[in-house]
């Protein structure tokens, strides 16, 4: 493995950490909202297109690592990393019923832990059981009732854990309790392969990766309803080897009423903007001007020294430099801005006009259930596709990808992106060489 690093978006990706989705997914699918999907999709159709991510990646020179693979290789020369997992196990099985049987229960679980194979151990981990176990009359007689405590459904979503910075990576504490149980398990896997460590968040601060953006000579930090302001003020003080660091709050949506805010419209900063190359920055506009900006200077013992004010986040790109590609508002909720940057001008992504039936047809659900929430935000989808429609210039197939010299690499993103991202929030960058 390469060191442990990524100065900036653009920097060329070595490695990656993904997971392919299995049978935990199934589950988020049964309840979509609680799992925090957006609506219910294909897992056949999910998992292909999945299994299509990783080979793109391959085919770029992407060092593609599988987390239940890596576990499984690693665990036979890193004795250490099985016992890791062990312990995770022990501490996600839970038993109910008479202490006695509990007792008998949690002993034959210990016993039994060595013969498991890797199967076995993930999908305890992924699916994190509770058994009810009541005896009756008779011999042997013992109905057992398993309960599923919030099955992570959404580890596939591999970017949000953790975030790998400058000076290694910080350990993230997820804001939603349907995914408190991911950062445990990645956490023990990287730490175990030997990764470099800047930090890690403690409650009550949380920390979501996708709310990170490395940026060269800063980075953008995002604060609102999956970053907290506590999980903020642990970041800042760790060195992760930016002079700066832009935080950007999370904007409410210019077009859904204030007292009705929907934070799922722009959860991460990941959501409405990405960096496709040095000094390119991919947005919606209208919430690159509703996020505020508070800047802070280079680390010091002391901590870092916030700059007076806040301002426009398009404003501080435009004065670092960077030129933004416009995005609609209808391109910007149907995942445009989540492509994942291989290299400088180098992008992975989907052709988002291939979801925008399915993405305005929730739009027009949830406009019929509350129209003054969703009505406004509905109405400009429509117009933001008569107009790219008419010129056929849905992302990536925009005027400016060419003019400044993008390559886009496509693939099908049709299904999966249901759970609400798409390539870059289910990469981990595990290496970005600086150039």
């Amino acid at each position: 493995m390469v060191a442990n690093v990524a100065r900036a978006e653009w920097d060329p990706l070595r490695e990656v950490l993904v997971h392919r989705p299995g049978v935990e997914m199934f589950f988020g699918l049964l309840e979509p909202y609680s799992f925090l999907y957006e609506e219910a999709f294909s897992l056949t159709g999910a998992i292909a297109e999945h299994r299509a991510l990783e080979q793109a990646l391959t085919d770029a020179g992407v060092v593609v690592h599988r987390l239940k693979e890596w576990i499984v290789a690693a665990a036979r020369e890193r004795p250490e990393l099985v016992e890791r997992i062990r312990r995770e196990v022990l501490r996600t099985v839970r038993y109910t019923g008479s202490a006695a049987m509990v007792r008998d229960a949690r002993t034959a679980l210990r016993r039994n832990l060595s013969r498991f194979d890797a199967e076995s151990i993930f999908n305890i981990l992924f699916l994190r059981p509770t058994i009810r176990l009541e005896r009756h009359a008779g011999a042997r007689v013992i109905l057992p009732q398993v309960q599923l405590d919030a099955p992570l459904a959404n580890l596939y979503f591999m970017r949000d854990q953790q975030a790998l910075t400058a000076r290694g990576f910080v350990f993230g504490r997820m804001s939603k309790p349907q995914r408190r149980g991911e950062p445990p398990l990645t956490r023990a896997v990287l730490r175990a392969m030997g990764v470099r460590i800047a930090g890690s968040i403690r409650a009550p601060g949380t920390f979501e990766g996708g709310d990170f953006l490395p940026a060269g000579t800063f980075a953008l930090l995002g604060l609102g309803d999956r970053t907290n302001r506590n999980g903020v003020e642990q970041f800042l003080r760790m060195d992760t080897g930016f002079p700066e660091i832009a935080v950007v709050r999370q904007p409410a949506h210019p077009l859904i009423p204030g007292d009705e805010r929907d934070p799922m419209v722009d959860m991460h900063v990941d959501t409405y903007l990405n960096f496709a190359g040095e000094g390119i920055a991919v947005g919606c506009e209208p919430l690159l001007r509703a996020a505020k900006v508070e800047v802070y200077g280079p680390r010091t013992r002391h901590g870092r020294h916030r700059v007076p004010g806040t301002q426009p986040l398009s404003r501080y790109l435009r004065s670092k430099g960077f030129r933004i590609l416009p995005i609609t508002t209808l391109e910007q909720v149907s995942y445009a801005s989540n492509f994942l940057c291989l290299r400088d001008r180098r992008i992975l992504t989907f052709e988002v006009e291939r979801i925008v039936p399915r993405v305005l047809q929730s739009l027009a659900a949830a406009s019929r259930a509350n129209p003054r929430r969703y009505g406004p935000l509905l109405r400009q989808a429509l117009k933001d596709r008569r107009r790219l429609g008419n010129l056929g210039q849905f992302f990536p197939y925009k005027p400016e990808i060419a003019e400044l010299g993008i390559h886009a690499r496509t693939i099908r993103l049709e299904e999966i992106t249901g759970g609400y991202g798409a390539a870059h929030c289910m990469t981990c960058a595990l290496a970005r060489t600086p150039v």
